[in-house]
């Protein structure tokens, strides 16, 4: 129950922030579902390729589909009842999906009997993949890549689970606080991985 429960927030989480660039860059309705629902399902798309599960295991989860379908739709037609909530509570929501897809996809490369480093690269992709695939349909950047730590807290849920440290489901619940957790620290203090930006040398130059 507890991890139907993490699933569902995250998919609406996920399939909001699709909603929410589709509308910024003027989609109309058929892009706001397609966003969406890339983002809410396509991290556990390129996760079953990853690792050998079929894709088709995808339309297992009828109920979630539904879910994001009513929740899409609702959010294009009335955005004015949620889109300030969002802004308030967004990146909580979207740190719960980010820790329950990540700690689902490493369990699904350990399950399968791959190594660690599977483990991490699932947890990433799960985490991140669908917010990736977006991005790059809506020509931008991908955000995961240049703001607050965000990639970085699914491959640590890849390591800990891919190593054996954890193994029980309160020890995956446990975990998943801790990514929130480290997530929302990471984005209230502003923290960043190290970086080296080229642009400012070459405008000094230009100058």
């Amino acid at each position: 129950m507890t991890w139907d429960i993490l699933n569902m927030v995250g998919t609406i989480a996920f399939a909001l922030s699709g909603v929410i660039v589709a509308m910024e860059e003027d989609y109309d309705l058929m892009g706001v579902y397609i966003l969406g629902f890339v983002t809410a399902f396509g991290g556990g798309a390129i996760r079953n390729l990853l690792i050998g599960v079929p894709v088709s295991a995808l339309w297992e989860q009828g109920d979630l589909f539904t879910i994001a379908f009513i929740v899409m739709t609702v959010a294009f037609i009335i955005p004015s009842l949620w889109y300030k909530h969002w802004q308030k509570w967004g990146i909580f929501f979207d740190a719960i999906g980010l820790a329950a897809f990540a700690v689902q996809g490493a369990i699904f490369a350990t399950d399968m009997g791959h190594p660690f480093s599977a483990a991490i690269a699932a947890a990433a992709l799960t985490g991140t993949g669908g917010g990736m695939v977006r991005d790059v349909l809506a020509g931008r950047r991908p955000m995961f890549l240049r703001q607050e730590i965000y990639i970085a807290w699914a491959m640590l849920a890849g390591l800990i689970i891919g190593l054996g440290i954890v193994t029980s489901t309160l020890g995956y619940l446990v975990l998943v606080v801790m990514i929130v957790a480290l997530r929302m620290a990471s984005v209230y203090f502003g923290w960043r991985l190290p970086y080296r930006s080229l642009n400012k040398k070459e405008k000094k130059r230009e100058a």
